[in-house]
């Protein structure tokens, strides 16, 4: 069971206790084919108290031959039985003592290997984004994030249920179970090195709190937040959003645009759909844009809706950018296939 505040990095192909079952299942078989084998030539062997040998027998010379005990009240008399033994015995034998061997290194450094790759990782991450909620909202930003070319690597997700990070790790995302109302687990996740913050709770009064503690750990990040009412957008940003999306509205007025503009509704639709149609993006200017006019970017089949220059941004109807210069980003429409 995670512990409030556990780290969780991407998952492996098989978890411990898949190798472990793995294992045991390897030794149990080699375990029955030698039982089998020694029941099977039971003529061949010898046992000091002259009994004939019985199926426990021969599971008993399996255990202590397999473990390499070898007390030596059994053992082959005959050619074929010894030449069993020298053929597929001992290969088992080999077999069953690796398995063993690997289980159980495996199960005293698997903490040990967690918490290097953890502590790893805590020491070299920075710049990356932090995703709290891993509901509807968390996950169709991660993917959102994922479409614009972001690695599943350089993103924590935080979340109080352990079925939703064993769902991002399983994307490629970095996990934290615990409460992201709380400082510790946010400093778990490294909140305070991150650009980026996407707080996607199911609740407005949590969203508030993680905002608040997310914004004192990391001053500079961007920090996205989404409110359920309209009347919490007003909070989330004193306590520090940059920006809040309020899902609900949001939500209804594209199902009102779609009514009454069924065009204007599609075609926004396609800005938001990735991959399809539309994107709008904001990236740099290229070497090829400087002292170009952003109305000229149109004949490229880019549409400038607004052109960033320092900390001002200059929407398109102001007419205030009459050249781009290098350093400016510009927020566009472009057909999604181009790079």
């Amino acid at each position: 069971m995670s512990s409030p505040g556990s780290l969780h990095l991407p998952a492996r192909r098989r978890g411990p206790l898949g190798s472990f079952a793995l294992r045991i299942g390897v030794a149990v078989a080699c375990l029955a084919i030698t039982t089998a084998l020694v029941y099977l030539e039971r003529d061949g062997y010898k046992d000091s108290n002259g009994t004939p040998i019985s199926w426990l027998d021969a599971l008993y010379y399996a255990t202590v031959t397999l473990s390499t005990t070898g007390y030596g009240d059994i053992v082959p008399v005959t050619e074929q039985a010894r030449l069993a033994n020298v053929l597929i015995i001992t290969p088992l034998r080999f077999v069953f003592l690796i398995t063993l061997v690997g289980t159980t290194v495996e199960v005293l450094t698997q903490r040990s290997r967690d918490e290097f790759r953890a502590r790893s990782w805590r020491q070299n991450v920075k710049d990356h984004t932090v995703v709290v909620g891993f509901g509807v909202k968390g996950r169709s930003a991660f993917s959102a994030l994922v479409d614009q070319g972001a690695d599943p690597h350089t993103i924590v997700v935080v979340s109080a249920d352990p079925s939703e990070i064993d769902e991002a790790t399983a994307l490629g995302a970095i996990g934290v179970v615990g409460d992201a109302t709380r400082e510790d687990v946010l400093r778990t996740a490294s909140v305070q090195t991150a650009s980026r913050i996407v707080v996607a709770t199911d609740r407005d009064d949590t969203s508030v709190l993680v905002t608040l503690t997310a914004r004192r750990l990391a001053p500079l990040a961007t920090l996205v937040a989404s409110a359920r009412e309209s009347q919490n957008i007003g909070v989330l940003r004193q306590s520090g959003a940059d920006v809040v999306i309020p899902t609900a509205e949001s939500a209804g007025r594209m199902l009102g645009l779609s009514l009454t503009s069924p065009i204007a509704g599609h075609l926004v639709e396609d800005l938001l759909e990735p991959h399809h149609g539309l994107e709008i993006v904001e990236r740099s200017v290229r070497d090829d844009e400087v002292g170009a006019s952003p109305e000229s970017l149109s004949a490229r089949s880019i549409i400038v809706l607004a052109v960033v220059r320092g900390d001002d941004v200059h929407r398109f109807d102001a007419r205030s950018i009459s050249e781009l210069q290098t350093g400016d980003r510009i927020v566009v429409i472009r057909p999604a296939a181009r790079a």
